[in-house]
């Protein structure tokens, strides 16, 4: 029943509430569709956090989505020993990258008191959930080897199932409990995303592209040196 419920119920059930939340909160408030913006790289501390973090989970995903939509060629990837090794480790470290930069923006978040005051509950909420997913994301590929692998005879037929309408709970329920938790954590956290300042990801400028120019005219007057 558990495994019935996270894996062909709760998906649904997060992805409904993402959709309709970040449309609520765009129509009502579209202006809180923003980051907040603490002064990016104002800090070796943030520099250090964000520019790795950026960087590697965008990696990590990206290859996620690519076993997910090209199964076929990314198994032809992963077909050669060197090349699934290259792959393993190459995930591995940008796994850990992930872990250590959001550490550091959770440090500098607690311990600056100018931005520890500006961080909202949902803000630690999902801090601490996509400190988790990283963390168990490393955890399976330290002890779980040849995830490349494995990952395309399991989440991409079941995630399958799911845009299928058909979910096929058994691609899941016989996996350790970790990947069980880290396929599960991955959509509480979309469910979570409309109520969290990262919905700014959703947020695409398109309209700066039929925007008419915007000319600045720097209208104070130069001053020559001279009385």
């Amino acid at each position: 029943m558990p495994d019935l419920f996270f894996f062909a119920i709760f998906p649904y059930v997060a992805v409904v509430l993402a959709i309709g939340a970040t449309w609520y909160r765009y129509s009502r408030d579209r202006y809180s569709h923003s980051s907040h913006s603490s002064q990016f790289l104002e800090s070796p501390m943030l520099y250090w956090g964000s520019v790795p973090w950026h960087i590697a989970i965008f990696l990590v995903l990206a290859a996620h989505l690519l076993a997910f939509l090209f199964p076929a060629a990314w198994a032809t990837l992963a077909g050669r020993p060197l090349r699934l090794y290259l792959l393993e480790v190459t995930g591995l470290a940008l796994g850990i990258t992930t872990v250590i930069g959001i550490a550091l923006l959770m440090v500098r978040r607690f311990t600056r008191p100018r931005v520890k005051v500006v961080t909202t509950t949902m803000d630690w909420v999902l801090l601490l959930l996509l400190l988790l997913q990283v963390i168990s994301g490393v955890v399976i590929a330290v002890t779980l080897r040849w995830g490349s692998v494995w990952y395309l005879h399991t989440a991409t037929p079941w995630l399958w199932s799911l845009f299928s309408l058909s979910p096929q709970v058994e691609y899941m329920a016989n996996l350790p409990w970790i990947v069980k938790f880290h396929a599960v954590n991955a959509f509480v956290l979309i469910a979570v995303l409309p109520f969290t300042r990262l919905v700014h990801v959703l947020s695409v400028p398109l309209g700066y592209l039929w925007r008419p120019a915007q000319v600045v005219i720097w209208n104070r007057r130069r001053t020559t040196g001279h009385n």
